[in-house]
């Protein structure tokens, strides 16, 4: 499957799957629950909640729930992600880090409770000047 292969049908399917998923959430602190569905280059649909802890850090949004579980069983490339948020909010900042690691061209689908979608975008768009593997060098000093 590929990227040119995201049909409306299956970007609505996407919006759909998180939006389903987000009654999930366990957010009992912020209020503010998210659902997420990625799609994989195999195919598969892969979906995450957030979920909260009293401990703030130790939490964890939907999206990087997603690319977690699609990674825990072997997936590697991404075609596209949906977020459905209250009120179609953006992916936080370390989500953005996650998905640019898996793909940079993967796209991004925001939509509101309602499943309506806002913004369509690339994780590029998302994140510019993403840090990435080759920016990591050898340190050449012993």
């Amino acid at each position: 499957m590929s990227r040119e292969s995201l049909t409306d049908a299956l970007r609505q399917q996407l919006v759909s799957a998180a939006q389903e998923v987000r009654s999930w959430a366990y957010a009992p602190y912020s209020h503010y629950a998210v659902g997420a569905a990625l799609l994989t280059a195999s195919g598969r649909i892969y979906d995450g909640v957030n979920v909260e802890n009293a401990a703030y850090p130790a939490g964890i949004c939907a999206e990087r729930v997603a690319v977690f579980k699609a990674v825990s069983e072997g997936e590697r490339e991404f075609l596209a992600v949906a977020v459905v948020t209250p009120n179609g909010g953006s992916p936080c900042g370390s989500c953005r880090q996650v998905l640019a690691e898996f793909g940079l061209e993967t796209l991004v689908l925001i939509a509101n409770a309602a499943g309506e979608v806002l913004r369509e975008m690339t994780v590029a768009e998302l994140l510019p000047g993403a840090f990435r593997a080759d920016d990591l060098v050898a340190d050449a000093t012993p």
